[in-house]
């Protein structure tokens, strides 16, 4: 009874380890995320020129934030947002997959060293950073990798309580099984591979499986064969997070899958030789029973080799992985659809808040190339004669002006969803940027909308402006086009790669034509040369096109950060 108890306390102990590993990894990956901020956004749109830099890429920011889950949710936003190739995305992945054989040689170490005296001084360094504000990011990361670390030492003190080596029911029932069987091989990869879906952890999995073999009842075929299921089972996380995401965010997590899935199908062809040329690298003999301290290390050598051996198999086929992934998830026809669809944010879509900024950036680009779009069907309407087009161009800018009012608050409820995360100072800025950005860039839709009315107004009165009129109201939206175009020059770039001066000088000169055509329509108007209701409607075209231009400074202003 007393030993049922024992085990009983043990296990709890064991649970708790694990939901320690799995949340001080959580915590460390996550402020080095946010450590790294718009850098790392960077480092993953910019270093995937070809599908070596792709991999190396990958590999990097896996090491990096130590969470291949991390690096692969990342990547399948990215290709949601546009930013990267399905073909630079793949190869990413596969980096991302050579990255997190990092967290397995950690564990080993875990293994066989002693890290209590390296944690507890992490708790108090940490401590002391997290309440300097300036610091708390690396005071989070010091604080996540004690965690872990501590998270280990629990997990090799709980192995050595429970004493499973001595438990006679625990030894023949892992003897029981045939580790010379095929059968028995997938069996213990479908294991690893469900616990790793359930958990959404592959590093809780490893943990186990180092206990395990560490212990010396698990033989180390089985306990290799449930870190090949780990290694399918931890693309759950990618596939999960672009369920609801776009098409080819799909395609990007099907891949990491079939990356994996390929792996473990060439290696199940050459198991044993392969196992046992990775234990001769380590100097372990399969055939032994008293060299269970190296284990761990054959495990993360193992992972190592894997992944590493799959990479260099699959990397010159990423061409032919793209077209099988295309050909598995064809592009979904979506002519004729109406409603409001935003391009590059998935709300559903797991990821990290730099990404998320990210991907509201590119969606606020996108909205103001819509906005552009429709003042040109405004210049459209003011020149057209045909009574059907007319009413069918000026029932398209109604659309357009809905569409803007739900894409504004779209954009503006994501980012406040996103700012309830723990965001750093530089990210909550350009939220605020953004916000504004958003709401001036509804403002020139509420504008094209008001010029498209007035314009009905004209129409529908059965007044037709003079040539003369026509021209100077031509002129004016000319100069109201190019600060659009200027503007989406620079919401597209980086802000310092542009100059200001370039909009203000736009929007000086649509103010100097407005006051310059206000006073020639006024002494038309007295010469009798047009009656006064065409001139009206002539000076609200001209009121609100110079209110467009002030609604373009105000959001190149925001983009400025001014």
């Amino acid at each position: 009874m007393e030993t049922t108890h024992d085990y009983l306390f043990i296990s709890l102990k064991l649970l708790g380890a694990l939901g320690l590993l799995i949340f001080g990894m959580k915590m460390m990956s996550e402020a080095l995320q946010k450590l790294a901020g718009p850098q790392l956004r960077h480092v993953l749109a910019k270093m995937t020129t070809n599908r070596l830099t792709g991999m190396l890429t990958g590999t990097m920011v896996t090491c990096a934030v130590q969470s291949s889950s991390a690096t692969t949710v990342m990547t399948v936003s990215f290709v949601s947002a546009g930013l990267l190739t399905l073909a630079q995305a793949i190869s990413v992945i596969m980096g991302a997959n050579i990255g997190t054989t990092l967290t397995a040689w950690i564990m080993s170490l875990g293994y066989n060293v002693d890290l209590t005296n390296v944690v507890f001084p992490a708790f108090f360094f940490g401590m002391v950073l997290i309440y300097r504000k300036r610091h708390r990011y690396v005071g989070d990361f010091l604080f996540g990798i004690a965690f872990m670390f501590l998270s280990l030492v629990m997990l090799s003190t709980a192995g050595k309580e429970m004493d499973l080596e001595h438990n006679e029911t625990v030894v023949n029932f892992f003897a029981s099984f045939d580790t010379g069987s095929h059968l028995t091989i997938l069996a213990f990869l479908a294991i690893g591979t469900l616990i790793t879906c359930i958990v959404q952890s592959s590093a809780a999995v490893m943990a186990i499986t180092i206990l395990l073999c560490s212990t010396g009842v698990l033989p180390i075929y089985l306990g290799i064969a449930l870190v090949m299921g780990e290694n399918i089972g931890t693309t759950a996380t990618a596939n999960l997070a672009a369920l609801g995401a776009g098409t080819q965010a799909r395609r990007a997590a099907l891949a990491h899958m079939l990356f994996n899935v390929f792996g473990v199908i060439w290696v199940l062809c050459v198991f044993y030789p392969f196992v046992n040329m990775v234990c001769s690298l380590v100097g372990y003999n399969p055939a032994a029973t008293d060299q269970t301290a190296q284990l761990p290390v054959v495990l993360a050598m193992f992972h190592t080799c894997f992944n590493v051996t799959n990479t260099a198999l699959l990397i010159g086929l990423i061409p032919q992985m793209e077209r099988i992934v295309c050909w598995l998830l064809p592009e979904k026809e979506e002519a004729g659809r109406q409603e409001l669809h935003l391009q590059y944010i998935q709300a559903n879509l797991v990821q990290t808040p730099e990404i998320a900024v990210l991907q509201a950036q590119k969606e606020t680009a996108h909205f103001a190339e819509r906005m552009q779009q429709m003042f040109a069907q405004v210049r459209s309407l003011a020149k057209e004669d045909d009574e059907k087009q007319f009413d069918s161009i000026f029932q398209q800018i109604e659309q357009q002006e809905d569409h803007a009012d739900q894409t504004e608050l779209a954009i503006a409820r994501y980012m406040e969803q996103v700012s309830e995360d723990h965001l750093s100072d530089e990210t909550k800025q350009k939220i605020r940027q953004m916000m504004r950005e958003v709401g001036e860039l509804e403002s020139i839709g509420d504008a094209c909308y008001k010029l498209a009315r007035t314009i009905k107004r004209k129409q529908e009165s059965g007044k037709r402006l003079t040539t003369h009129l026509q021209q100077q109201l031509d002129d004016m939206m000319t100069l109201c086009d190019n600060a659009l175009t200027q503007m989406n020059i620079i919401m597209k770039g980086h802000r310092n790669e542009h100059d200001i001066r370039d909009t203000y000088r736009i929007e000086n000169d649509i103010n100097q034509m407005r006051d310059r055509l206000k006073v020639g329509n006024i002494r038309a108007v007295n010469d009798h040369e047009y009656d006064y209701a065409l001139g009206t409607i002539f000076a609200d075209l001209i009121s609100e096109c110079e209110k467009l231009g002030d609604y373009v400074v105000n959001v190149v202003q925001a983009r400025f950060g001014i």
